[in-house]
């Protein structure tokens, strides 16, 4: 029997424990997560009955594996939700699904939209070609864009950033309209100072080129259309949100022997030569250790390699330097909302069906808003007469955002929503909730240009297995961490040495997306 740690409880952590313990029965497994929760990131939060989604969630990937192993979790529902049944709503059924009405343990196949509030005004996302969006930019603006496009066309930029990379593909009057303002938001910094290997990552294939294809293909091509990830129509979505599904699997770890280990926070890895012999955590305040033969982390890797005893200094110095964007979110229960539905797609309240809205404002510090009614009708207690709202802001931690009290940070998003015209004045407000999360996204910036001498180190490590968003400091969606994960479990019975293929994952040309 081979004892191996995970450190991290989120979806690479959790899907690697049940990997080795579901399909073989050689391995003792104890996970150890620093929080009192599972899913990491992809965790829900239960506030008085109302659900939060850390982050905004879809379920969708073109992994066939993955979509085999979430339905195994969690069926895809074969009977219509509350809110389409109360509206009279199509939707799409999988044949002997259960009824989301009769029981809990069922993913939702949800309807996707998702836009952007400019100057007040509602635009597709990503960018679409339709009569309204050239009816909201004007004539002006219009021909400025088609002209901008042009130019990229015939002139394009080497990507040495960022910047490059969006104006080649939307050209420079769309980018600094749409993309400019909200990745600084986002990051911190300019759009100019970041890796080109961040938008390669996340909007792979996505272009004003793609959005003609796919509106051609829509069209006329309905049948064996292929569809840029950005442009999905529907997504798979848990019941009661992300964490359902990592709840679930916790479940399944235990009832296969495996142990998770909560408010355990690893402090120390100790390392002979190339192989890990040990694991020191600190649990509620305690510090203890215990011996691994194997070791699978999704733990952030700066904080990983500060851990490890005998790191050369040029690596700990990579990874010291390795920057981190924080979140926070503020829960709002709202008894109206302004916002008027202008779309055919009826909503119960008469709310917008937004899943989240990205909002494109300099004097707003808000990054977007999710209307949690719209992802799933059971993550509202009263979703009949109230509007459950997530307000997420990018930030540093301890910075003014970050060091606002729960209060003040709560009546600051408040005060925003009104400068928006989300709501009229605070008495539309009757709750709210604060949520933090410290390195939610990996940055592409700093030391980020020598990521691959640290992977090389890592390497080295023979009994070391790297997993995860954080744990590859890579901005991976839900599938590309559980496919690390699968790789992991792989090498690991294979007894493979390269674990190329474990980092290899979300850099081929096909972009595999299941949420945010």
């Amino acid at each position: 029997m081979k004892n191996v740690a995970i450190i991290g409880a989120g979806p690479a952590g959790l899907t690697a424990a049940y990997e080795l313990l579901d399909k073989s029965s050689e391995y003792c497994v104890t996970v150890f997560e620093e929080s009192g929760t599972v899913g990491g990131i992809a965790r829900t939060v239960n506030y008085k009955g109302n659900y939060m989604d850390m982050g905004g969630h879809r379920f969708f990937t073109k992994v066939p594996s993955v979509n085999l192993w979430w339905d195994k979790m969690l069926p895809k529902q074969g009977a219509l939700s509350y809110d389409d049944l109360m509206l009279g709503r199509k939707g799409t059924l999988a044949d002997g699904g259960p009824d989301p009405q009769k029981t809990d343990k069922v993913m939702l196949i949800r309807h996707r939209i998702s836009r952007i509030f400019f100057q007040k005004k509602f635009f597709d996302y990503p960018i679409s070609l339709k009569i309204e969006t050239f009816r909201n930019m004007g004539l002006i603006t219009t021909v400025t864009v088609g002209l901008s496009y042009l130019k990229s066309v015939l002139f394009k930029r080497p990507e040495h950033s960022l910047e490059d990379f969006y104006i080649n593909r939307f050209g420079k009057k769309l980018y600094s309209m749409f993309f400019e303002n909200y990745t600084e938001n986002l990051w911190g910094r300019h759009p100019s100072e970041i890796s080109a290997d961040w938008g390669a990552q996340r909007v792979k294939g996505l272009s004003i080129k793609a959005i003609l294809r796919n509106m051609i293909e829509k069209t006329f091509c309905k049948k064996n259309r292929k569809i840029e990830t950005s442009l999905i129509e529907e997504f798979l979505y848990p019941k009661f949100g992300p964490g359902q599904l990592w709840e679930i699997v916790s479940e399944e770890i235990r009832k296969k022997g495996g142990n998770i280990l909560f408010n355990s926070k690893v402090v120390g890895i100790v390392k002979n030569e190339n192989s890990i012999s040990s694991i020191v955590y600190s649990q509620n305040g305690v510090e203890q250790k215990k011996d691994f033969d194997i070791v699978i982390s999704s733990m952030p890797l700066k904080d990983l390699i500060h851990a490890m005893n005998d790191v050369p200094d040029s690596v700990r110095s990579i990874s010291e330097g390795l920057p981190y964007r924080d979140y926070m979110t503020v829960g709002v229960l709202l008894k109206s909302l302004n916002l008027v539905n202008k779309t055919n797609i009826k909503t119960l309240g008469g709310g917008i069906p937004d899943n989240w809205v990205y909002v494109h404002d300099k004097n707003i510090k808000m990054g977007r808003f999710q209307i949690y009614n719209n992802w799933s009708p059971y993550m509202v207690k009263d979703i009949e007469n109230t509007f459950w709202l997530g307000l997420e802001y990018f930030c540093n931690e301890g910075d003014s955002l970050w060091s606002l009290t729960d209060s003040e940070f709560g009546a600051f998003a408040v005060d925003e929503m009104i400068k928006m015209g989300l709501v009229s004045d605070k008495n539309c407000v009757a709750d709210f909730h604060v949520e933090r999360v410290k390195k939610a996204y990996p940055a592409y910036f700093d030391t980020y240009e020598h990521i691959d001498k640290l992977e090389d180190y890592l390497n080295t490590i023979r009994n070391l297995y790297c997993v995860g968003r954080n744990g590859q400091h890579r901005y991976n969606n839900i599938d590309h961490s559980m496919c690390t994960a699968f790789e992991a479990v792989k090498n690991i019975f294979l007894g493979t040495a390269d674990k190329s293929n474990i980092w290899n994952v979300n850099t081929e040309k096909e972009y595999h997306e299941s949420a945010k």
